[in-house]
């Protein structure tokens, strides 16, 4: 009897492997989320999670997804990158490889989502970034194509970059400008260049033009030198903790003209650390809250409810990419991954919280617009908005 048992038991443990590895063959949907719940960003990794629990919460509530007749519940499986590129790029394995995720959302920061698409790509899974508005996060790197597998539910660098340029030379009147940023991040160095082109293209002059490395908290050279340039204005396309102290020591040395930030200053945490500092300001983001849609109002509405406190662009740009995700499954009829992906990028259009988006060209850019918004009695308040 041993002999006849041990290698049924061998096969059956095949046979469960094997089927467990099939994404086709499930009991739930598995998502994946990747966040920077600790490191150098923190408040925005503490939005995804919240909007990614909300999001899978409410269609759990409702039953779940139906697929092919039959209706799937959610499992959330949430990885912290810790602020890492490495850990970007592990947690994505662990969640493809381990948990056998069907699709992941994350991480945030381009920095991070860079490896971590590079991870989802390989191995043919759907990664949908709800933040990285850097062009290479999707795409190849060795033949500039759109990745096959990798999305995002946010705008890219080169129409946010002309957008902030357009608005300091026609709404600010600015002809000469000043630009400060990380030269290590691939973020802000990219918008940096663009704003840099775009302002030069249309008239205006670039003055100074400074950088930085990440976790460097003295700018007094750069700001120094961006004094005796003189410019209109100053660019600040860097991370909410990082801005305010850019401020505080620009004020300090006695600059006085306005700045203008980009998406990456959206985060509350702005507000909390600069104060009245950052007061009469403004930056590009996804979304703003008081000129907010039907579909937006009744998202804040319940993020509200649910953690007494306004989502900032983060949660409701991870909120969009379930939802994303969501329309993808319910009309893919399969669990499969490339059916999942391929559903994804047929989306004809999607009214999201951040507006309305689709995929064109076989690109995972979504076509869709930008909002500028001024920092007013200590609250981020809708400005204009600018269209693709």
């Amino acid at each position: 009897m041993k002999k006849i048992f041990f290698p049924l038991t061998v096969c059956m443990a095949m046979v469960l492997l094997l089927t467990g590895c099939s994404s086709d063959d499930a009991s739930s949907i598995r998502v994946g989320v990747i966040a920077e719940l600790t490191g150098d960003m923190p408040a925005v990794g503490e939005s995804c999670k919240k909007a990614a629990e909300m999001a899978v919460q409410q269609v759990n509530d409702a039953g779940g997804i139906e697929i092919a007749g039959k209706k799937y519940p959610l499992k959330l499986f949430i990885e912290d990158n810790a602020g890492k590129a490495d850990q970007s790029a592990s947690a994505a394995q662990k969640l493809i490889t381990q948990e056998k995720v069907h699709a992941v959302i994350g991480p945030n920061a381009t920095r991070y989502a860079l490896p971590a698409s590079e991870i989802a790509e390989s191995s043919k899974v759907v990664l949908i970034t709800p933040w990285s508005t850097s062009p290479k996060t999707t795409l190849d790197a060795k033949t500039n194509a759109p990745k096959k597998y990798v999305f995002r539910a946010c705008f890219i660098d080169p129409f946010q970059g002309r957008v902030v340029a357009k608005f300091a030379m026609d709404t600010l009147k600015a002809k000469k400008a000043a630009v400060l940023y990380d030269v290590a991040s691939e973020y802000n160095k990219g918008i940096a260049e663009i704003f840099r082109e775009t302002f030069e293209k249309n008239g205006g002059a670039i003055v100074a033009f400074e950088t930085y490395t990440t976790n460097d908290k003295d700018f007094s050279g750069q700001l120094t030198k961006i004094k005796k340039a003189a410019p209109d204005m100053i660019f600040l396309p860097n991370y909410y903790s990082e801005v305010p102290l850019q401020i505080q020591q620009a004020k300090r040395l006695g600059i006085a003209v306005p700045f203008v930030g980009s998406d990456s200053w959206g985060s509350q945490e702005l507000l909390k650390l600069c104060g009245k500092d950052c007061e009469g300001y403004y930056f590009s983001t996804h979304y703003a809250a008081d000129a907010a849609t039907p579909v937006a109002t009744k998202f804040i509405e319940g993020f509200k409810a649910k953690y007494a406190n306004l989502p900032d662009d983060v949660a409701a740009l991870t909120y969009d990419s379930f939802g994303l995700l969501f329309q993808a499954l319910k009309s893919c009829g399969t669990l499969d991954r490339g059916a999942i992906r391929d559903a994804l990028a047929k989306i004809p259009l999607y009214e999201g919280v951040t507006g309305n988006m689709q995929f064109k060209d076989g690109s995972g850019d979504p076509t869709k617009s930008a909002v500028i918004v001024k920092i007013k009695d200590g609250k981020f308040v809708y400005f204009a908005s600018a269209a693709p």
